[in-house]
């Protein structure tokens, strides 16, 4: 019995010691603080729910404004909407409701003023869901003595975090850096592919060095194979689709406003797409000007983009290129 009862007594003095790592474990002042360290600006649940982003308060002055409308972002510059790039504000979002250690620096109104986070010395991030109701006013402070943290606080709180420099990259980049300014800029989402292309019409510029117009070329698919409107002894039909690909995901190097869609020059050339949904897409391109650039407009899209003249060139293949060496 004496054997028992010091069994007995020994098993709860250990299970008293167990009790009382555990509970010093979980109350760890340490440990309560690494915990309270972990924040996101804007709670994951919310992502869906948002419709508008705009970030002001730069120092140039430019303000950058997005805005989704039925499920696809645009960017917003002087009234009128251009494509924006949905992977660019998919990694924004990501970053804004990442949870990560953003340590309370300090609770006082005197700290906003000497790490540039008043209303009137922060970059603001404000993120709107519906018809603009505020998810999150984020202001964007200094950065810290290593140059990798910032310090962010959110409108109408006193209290200062700071954390690794997620949001800048996006902050103070230029407007263009938004666009999506594939002439083709469903392609970016996928909803646009090669599979997709069910004839391929290129109608050739007229050059210098040509004695008379080309022929239309045309691309017609067969199943995994392609027939053509001209002559070729050993076709190499894996050329034809990088052909394809390459039209589906050129980019232009800007938007232009002081052109209209239905200019004249956009006679010069043009690429025709048959979808095989039914639908087409006509590319046209105009010369060169006299800085080597040329300009490019997709039928149905509104919008004029600027080309390098290398670039718009390679659109343009000969017959021999797609010949099987």
């Amino acid at each position: 019995m004496v054997y028992k009862k010091k069994i007995m007594v020994l098993s709860g003095i250990i299970a008293s010691l167990v009790v009382i790592y555990i509970l010093t474990f979980i109350f760890d002042p340490q440990r309560l603080g690494a915990r309270s360290d972990m924040y996101s600006w804007l709670e994951p649940e919310m992502k869906e729910r948002i419709t508008g982003i705009s970030i002001s308060g730069m120092t140039d002055g430019e303000s950058i404004r997005l805005e989704q409308n039925g499920g696809v972002w645009f960017v917003l510059r002087e009234g009128k909407r251009y494509p924006a790039r949905q992977a660019r504000i998919d990694d924004f979002i990501d970053a804004l409701t990442r949870r990560a250690s953003y340590p309370i620096r300090s609770s006082s109104v005197s700290s906003h003023e000497r790490l540039s986070l008043t209303e009137d010395t922060a970059t603001r991030i404000m993120v709107t869901g519906g018809i603009g109701m505020p998810l999150l006013n984020l202001l964007m402070g200094q950065r810290d003595m290593t140059g990798q943290n910032i310090y962010l606080r959110k409108q109408g709180n006193n209290e200062v975090r700071s954390g690794d420099d997620l949001f800048s990259t996006y902050v103070f980049s230029e407007v263009s850096s938004w666009f999506n300014l594939r002439l083709f800029p469903e392609n970016e989402t996928g909803r646009l592919d090669v599979s997709d292309v069910q004839r391929l019409i290129v109608y050739h510029p007229v050059t210098e060095d040509d004695e008379e117009a080309q022929p239309p070329m045309m691309f017609t698919r067969n199943n995994r194979e392609w027939d053509f409107s001209f002559d070729l002894e050993n076709p190499d039909f894996a050329r034809v689709n990088t052909y394809i690909r390459d039209i589906l995901t050129t980019s232009g190097s800007d938007f232009i406003d002081d052109v209209a869609v239905n200019d004249s020059l956009f006679d010069y050339s043009r690429i025709i797409l048959e979808i095989g949904d039914g639908s087409s897409r006509t590319l046209h391109i105009g010369p060169p000007d006299e800085d080597n650039w040329r300009y490019a407009t997709v039928t149905g899209s509104g919008l004029v983009y600027s080309l390098p003249a290398w670039s718009a060139d390679r659109l343009f293949a000969r017959a021999g290129d797609f010949e099987l060496n």
